[in-house]
């Protein structure tokens, strides 16, 4: 049995209520988080306690849509536009990638995403049991997927492989690893390959992980080749009435679109830094969140962002709101934070999981020293959050109460190395 205590924090809990409790202690036992102790009462033994005094504990990041083991390319192709950007660059360096190489890119992206305080990433890339292998051995919780091109001759035999994956981990998986399946996109997966995969979702009970409406050119093609756009025809397809969908980007969806991501319950990853790096556009999240749509933010691949730090993502969500709507109430502050944290949970269909500190959620907590002149003096702990803080104070990190960083020390992953074989690996793809 382990049993964490992580003593007398400030505990933003993102709970239905929006508690802060101040000086609060959190117990963990087996992974699951049991009880919130108020400064009065004596808290229970532990196996592990956890300096929190003077500290802020959030529930982990989560990162809802990212190709990890991009970060092998990051900065190798800038200032571009999408297309050109991944038919010209992108396209023929991963056509050279072999298993080792996600290995160490995903590794590197976990390294630098428990330094930034998270504990969830949604993964969409090539070689996904290299990127789960990653994930197992450095404890943290994911979403793991394929990446799946229709465009591909070798399409049929990749989707028959990731079918026979998700049988085989359906019966062998563990709860901090979730698959999902991956077509890329409707421009990139002609409808009878989507439909294949969305029998397939149906048939193993995953969900699916997939882009959609990134660009404007994205929605005239398909206005040109179906009549309507991305979401629409995905919702004519059948893609959103059976599993779970994780939809990324959404920047030109339409007001009759939103009704049908809320309807359908159909979670959508905000990537507010790369779609602004690539000219994509802004996604309408405030029309989003009025309508209940399940949102979270992502960074998606470090190859256009170029970075994995979600507080940033969350900042840029806030600030793109108010600045394209014109309007400075537009995504406060705490509805920032909570795409970031909760919603990006729920969008992933976790909710039920991680996403709160409450009793009955898993352990997946980060403890952030605010003690710092960039967010100081203390006046507003969530606007500080979402408008002040740097990845880098982020200090303490656990998920399923095992810690995967304290006091900026990583625990479970040799950082050193891991750099050293990440430039290897790019050397020889890039260099």
């Amino acid at each position: 049995m382990s049993k964490v205590l992580i003593e007398s924090p400030t505990v933003i809990t993102l709970n239905d209520s929006q508690e802060i409790l101040s000086d609060t202690s959190i117990f963990i036992r087996d992974g699951e988080i049991v009880s919130l102790i108020p400064e009065n009462e004596n808290p229970p033994d532990a196996d592990l306690v956890l300096e929190g005094k003077g500290r802020v504990a959030l529930p982990g990041l989560v990162n809802c849509h990212t190709h990890a083991a991009m970060t092998l390319l990051r900065g190798y192709a800038d200032d571009m536009e999408l297309l050109p950007w991944l038919q010209q660059k992108i396209w023929p360096v991963e056509g050279k990638l072999r298993e080792e190489d996600v290995y160490w890119g995903t590794l590197l992206a976990i390294v630098e995403m428990i330094r930034s305080g998270v504990t969830c990433l949604n993964d969409m890339y090539f070689y996904f049991e290299a990127a789960e292998k990653a994930c197992r051995e450095a404890d943290i919780r994911a979403c793991i997927s394929g990446v799946l091109l229709g465009i591909l001759p070798t399409a049929e035999a990749d989707l028959e492989k990731a079918m026979h994956f998700l049988s085989e981990r359906r019966e062998n998986g563990s709860q901090r690893i979730v698959h999902m399946i991956a077509p890329h996109a409707p421009y990139t997966c002609p409808d009878e390959m989507l439909k294949k995969v969305i029998a397939a979702a149906e048939k193993t009970g995953v969900g699916i992980h997939t882009h959609l409406s990134e660009t404007k050119k994205e929605v005239e093609d398909s206005l040109a080749q179906h009549g309507e756009t991305p979401i629409a025809h995905m919702e004519k397809l059948g893609m959103f009435a059976g599993p779970p969908v994780v939809a990324a980007h959404c920047v030109w969806a339409t007001d009759e679109e939103i009704e049908i991501l809320a309807k359908r319950g159909v979670g959508v990853a905000h990537c507010p830094g790369s779609n602004m790096k690539l000219a994509s556009g802004a996604a309408p999240i405030a029309k989003m969140l009025a309508a209940g749509v399940p949102l979270g933010v992502a960074t998606d691949g470090a190859a256009s962002n170029n970075n994995l730090d979600v507080l940033e993502e969350a900042r840029l969500a806030a600030l793109l709101a108010k600045v394209t709507g014109c309007d400075p109430t537009a995504v406060k502050a705490y509805e920032a934070l909570h795409m970031a944290t909760r919603g990006g949970a729920e969008a992933l269909g976790l909710g039920d999981v991680i996403g709160q500190i409450t009793p009955g959620r898993r352990g997946d907590i980060i403890l952030l020293d605010l003690k710092r002149p960039h967010v100081w003096p203390p006046h507003d702990l969530v606007s500080h959050l979402v408008y002040a803080a740097r990845a880098s104070d982020v200090c303490t990190v656990l998920v399923e109460g095992r810690p995967l960083m304290i006091d900026g020390v990583l625990k479970t992953l040799d950082e050193e190395r891991i750099m050293a074989e990440a430039a290897a690996c790019a050397e020889r793809l890039a260099g």
